[in-house]
């Protein structure tokens, strides 16, 4: 039931105390974006709970948050942040330097359970200069740093162990309960630094994986928006409002390059032959999708198309297998988050086009957790598919692939020197022309050699019933709320 209530005086102004509830398909298997990969944690909490030092603009600008200013130093290795004063975490403690520098502390340590500590290792040095003043030296200059910081990775927590279960940041709204298997409440911050915000009392996330009961809610008006629309769902909500814009998200056909036979290239290079990317964008997109040619979405900076490399080709696929060694074609098993029906339906229709070549696949549907522990945690698979959220700068997506997670789900079982070469020199150099021509050269590399098969970048879809004011999609795997009204 959505609740409405009288003009409330907080503070010495008025604001509306609706609340705002919000269908999402999957539930967050955590709350701490730092600690866990599941991009749902960001897309939920980040800008909305958590906050970063920076922020990347509507167009791909970094921007102020929490940090007000800073400075560079001339041979690209010490950055000085000026902290906006009175920012206080949901429990009362201030957020000055030293928490940001005990923050950051936590991110570099391993122990603490971070999921990409090597974001970190090149933080040399922490140094807390005043209340407001924290100054970070690196070990060496790193092109990325600033994009590295917008992250969900980087958000600003308190020195605590429980916030998987009990989220703390500097947001417009706080953590109040979760149910699991139902919903997220976060009610308003009182206390949040920036004036006006937020336009709601609170958000509530309902978890409700079927698009179609997804749909149902919003047109009964139990719920106010739906987050991640699919594209069959939203050509039917007319008389709603339709958010759509390209975001910086990859769909992919992860390999398992452990497991024959894709240990072998010329099965790889079948694979991709025989991916009919623009049926996938036709029959599963409904056009809310562009051809994916690397691992960097085609909104984010650096991108160079690469779906030339193994254009389709069933017939050239079927002589590559033929060379393999596998004239009948094969089977194999492709495992499916069944919580993200976008990712179900890609399964199937992929089965389709690599039936035509002979390779039979076996669909396995699994919830979320269960993905995550045996497909991301263990490599249990043959194929699956996938999102994967950018970070902004390629030096940053692109690490996968490089020599620092030889034991990531699909790194397994390959490695190429040339590339790592090429990802140490794009981390490091800081001029963008030069940055250009070594990412494109190592998304050649990537497309060569089929580490995956790059299918399509989805459109986000939001939408909202016609009285919800203030969204805005931002490039970034993420939706903030803040500004976010009901008229």
């Amino acid at each position: 039931m959505r609740k409405i209530f009288p003009l409330l005086a907080v503070f010495g102004f008025w604001v509306c105390a609706a609340e705002l509830i919000v269908a999402v398909s999957t539930e967050p298997p955590s709350l701490d974006p730092t600690t866990n990969a599941a991009a749902v944690i960001r897309l939920l909490l980040q800008h909305n709970l958590y906050e970063n030092l920076v922020q990347i603009g509507e167009n791909g600008e970094i921007r102020p948050m929490l940090a007000r200013a800073w400075e560079l130093s001339e041979d690209g290795r010490t950055y000085t942040f000026h902290l906006e004063p009175g920012v206080l975490f949901h429990d009362g403690t201030l957020c000055n330097a030293e928490a940001v520098k005990r923050s950051f502390l936590r991110a570099k340590d391993p122990g603490c359970g971070v999921v990409h500590p090597e974001y970190f290792a090149a933080l040399e040095e922490i140094e807390v200069l005043d209340e407001l003043t924290v100054r970070f030296v690196l070990k060496e200059s790193n092109a990325a740093f600033l994009a590295l910081l917008a992250l969900g990775d980087a958000v600003i927590v308190p020195d605590r162990d429980d916030l998987g279960s009990n989220p703390i940041g500097t947001g417009p709204f706080k953590f109040a309960r979760w149910d699991p298997g139902y919903q997220l409440r976060l009610e308003r911050n009182p206390n949040y630094w920036q004036a006006g915000k937020p336009q709601v009392s609170a958000v509530v996330f309902r978890f409700i994986p079927d698009p179609v009961a997804q749909a149902a809610a919003l047109r009964a008006g139990d719920v106010d928006i739906i987050l991640e629309a699919t594209p069959e769902i939203a050509e039917t909500l007319s008389g709603f409002q339709v958010f759509s814009a390209p975001q910086d998200l990859v769909q992919i056909l992860a390999i398992n390059k452990t497991r024959p036979p894709f240990h072998d290239p010329l099965v790889r290079q079948a694979l991709a032959h025989a991916v009919d990317r623009a049926q996938l964008i036709r029959l599963v997109a409904r056009g809310f999708a562009s051809p994916l040619g690397s691992h960097l979405s085609p909104s984010a900076p650096y991108y160079a198309d690469m779906t030339w490399v193994y254009p389709y080709d069933p017939a050239r696929a079927r002589e590559l297998l033929a060379q393999a060694g596998y004239p009948q074609g094969f089977s194999a098993t492709l495992t499916l988050p069944a919580n993200y029906s976008f990712h179900v339906r890609t399964g199937e229709v992929l089965a389709a086009q690599l039936a035509k070549v002979g390779i039979k696949l076996d669909l396995i549907l699994v919830d979320w957790p269960t993905w995550l522990e045996r497909v991301y945690g263990q490599a249990d698979f043959d194929l699956t598919v996938i999102g994967h959220v950018g970070r902004v700068d390629p030096a940053l997506t692109l690490a996968y692939y490089g020599p620092e997670r030889p034991d990531y789900y699909f790194r397994r079982g390959w490695s190429n020197p040339e590339l790592d070469e090429l990802l140490r020199l794009g981390a490091t150099i800081p001029d963008p022309g030069a940055r250009k021509s070594i990412y494109t050269v190592a998304q050649y590399l990537i497309a060569r050699d089929v580490v995956n098969v790059f299918l399509q970048a989805p459109h986000r879809i939001v939408v909202a019933r016609p009285n919800v004011t203030g969204i805005k999609l931002p490039a970034l795997y993420l939706l903030p709320l803040g500004e976010v009204g009901k008229g």
